[in-house]
């Protein structure tokens, strides 16, 4: 169910707010879409009250907010890989880290709203660039 939930809300958020209410015009769009899923499992180490955890997820979050930064200011398509590395990220999360307060719900929900947002913006900007008429 949780898998189910994170495509609807995926779709939801780049159809609505991205396409209908135009928010994607703004190069902003996209980029601001890590900075809250990079930083949730600093919320759940914290709320699990687990130094170890807290600090490695600030770790990790800091490199998917870099890759925020790198693809406003340079190119979209690291916002693209942030986004799917995220998703990729959530897959192998507990194997990874300890995390205590994570909710055995997230990671799937997590993944499958990060790679559907990836590429839902990969498609976009294939779309922007003339990519599917160059196959």
């Amino acid at each position: 169910m949780e898998y189910l939930i994170g495509v609807v809300l995926a779709v939801a958020t780049c159809v609505f707010f991205g396409m209908l209410a135009g928010f994607d015009r703004e190069r902003i769009f996209y980029p601001m879409m890590l900075p809250p899923i990079a930083t949730y499992y600093v919320l759940f180490a914290a709320m699990g009250g687990s130094t170890p955890a807290l600090t490695i997820e600030s770790l990790v979050a800091c490199l998917f907010l870099m890759l925020m930064v790198v693809g406003f200011k340079k190119n979209l398509w690291w916002v693209v890989a942030g986004l799917v590395g995220h998703g990729v990220f959530d897959f192998f999360h507990h194997l990874i880290i300890q995390n205590p307060g994570v909710p055995v719900w997230w990671p799937g929900f997590c993944m499958s709203f990060d790679v559907l947002a990836g590429a839902f913006l990969a498609v976009l900007l294939a779309r922007r660039s003339g990519f599917e008429r160059t196959l």
